[in-house]
């Protein structure tokens, strides 16, 4: 699947997919808010890089490095977009095959 086609499934077909996809899912539907309350309480680094990610979209510069530095991750120079995607596309490639639509 690629970044596109996940930006593109509804709130069920989303819903399938890990908390963080499903952040990321929510945040390109223009709801950062519950974006951020999915992701800031997954402490690992890739929770720390979607939350790195969504301060960076609000604009709040210092919480961002600060995530970026726990996500072990330079500070993204890229579009907002270009992020999402790439986040997005390194997410699903660590999704379960099953809920990829992959053969298990």
């Amino acid at each position: 699947m690629t970044s596109e086609e996940f930006r593109n499934l509804n709130r069920q077909e989303a819903s399938a997919y890990s908390l963080l996809l499903q952040a990321l899912w929510q945040d390109v539907h223009s709801d950062w808010q519950s974006a951020h309350e999915l992701a800031q309480d997954i402490e690992t680094p890739d929770g720390a890089w979607v939350h790195a990610y969504l301060h960076r979209k609000e604009g709040d510069e210092f919480n961002a490095t600060y995530w970026y530095r726990r996500a072990d991750r330079p500070v993204s120079t890229a579009t907002l977009e270009d992020e999402w995607g790439s986040i997005v596309t390194e997410l699903l490639q660590k999704q379960p095959a099953i809920l990829s639509g992959g053969v298990g």
